[in-house]
């Protein structure tokens, strides 16, 4: 098989950590997505960047799911999908209307509102816990979540914080809490490959590569595991969201 994309060794280099990254975020490791979404839009065109990592995610949603499979809350998972449709149709036209430019400025913004959500989360987790109590059962607020992280996660793949914060908010277990986001975030994946192919963003050439990337993505899932028993991992996700907040104002930047 030949290598696809003409890439220099270093932006491969990053290609394998992002893959890596992936697999350790949808494992346990919160946070480390957003920072894998920023490598990619760094080594490719930001529009063409968001249909590349799709199928990448979608191999780390698949080993969460078969590790989490039987510890979904599926109440919050059906209060939240369809609003989530919704907003994965108003990001299709935004990117059909957006070029590459547009898109990577784009991205960059949504990733440093994502990144600054995902700071307060983890100085405040108490203070999302206590909001959660009394609004769990709040149609408005699931629907608002779906629709940002449906939007999100179809221009720049990166609603992790919002939905991190979210099933906080509810008050999930670890173990329901890694359940539900592991078949949220296959479902709502899923539902945006043949957006993501209408637009031309998933190729031949970028599922040759996504092919290349898959093992890396499954081997980050399991090293996932083993990293949350030998690091400190608010330490860990402050670092990544540092990294996620510089690309973030180089996308803007240009």
């Amino acid at each position: 098989m030949n290598l696809p994309y003409d890439l220099a060794w270093w932006a491969w280099a990053i290609a394998i950590l992002g893959a890596l990254l992936i697999g350790i975020s949808k494992t346990g490791v919160a946070g480390l997505g957003v920072f894998a979404v920023a490598l990619y839009a760094l080594i490719f065109p930001a529009r063409a960047s968001t249909g590349i990592v799709l199928p990448i995610l979608l191999v780390g949603d698949i080993v969460a799911v078969a590790h989490y499979r039987r510890d979904a809350v599926w109440s919050h998972l059906l209060r939240l999908l369809p609003w989530t449709g919704l907003g994965v149709v108003l990001g299709y036209f935004a990117l059909g209307s957006l070029d590459s430019a547009q898109v990577g400025r784009l991205i960059g913004i949504i990733l440093l509102i994502i990144t600054g959500l995902q700071f307060w989360r983890m100085r405040s987790a108490r203070a999302v816990e206590q909001a959660g109590e009394t609004l769990q059962h709040k149609l408005w607020l699931a629907a608002l979540v779906g629709i940002l992280a449906g939007f999100f996660t179809m221009v720049s793949n990166a609603s992790g914080p919002i939905m991190i914060i979210y099933f906080l908010a509810m008050g999930l277990p670890k173990i329901e809490f890694m359940g539900t986001s592991a078949w949220y975030y296959l479902i709502m994946n899923s539902a945006k490959v043949p957006f993501s192919y209408n637009l031309g963003l998933i190729t031949p050439e970028s599922l040759v590569f996504d092919a290349f990337m898959a093992p890396f993505v499954i081997v980050g899932g399991l090293l996932g595991y083993q990293l949350l028993k030998r690091i400190n991992q608010q330490l860990f996700e402050q670092l990544a969201l540092i990294f996620t907040a510089l690309a973030a104002i180089r996308l803007i930047l240009g």
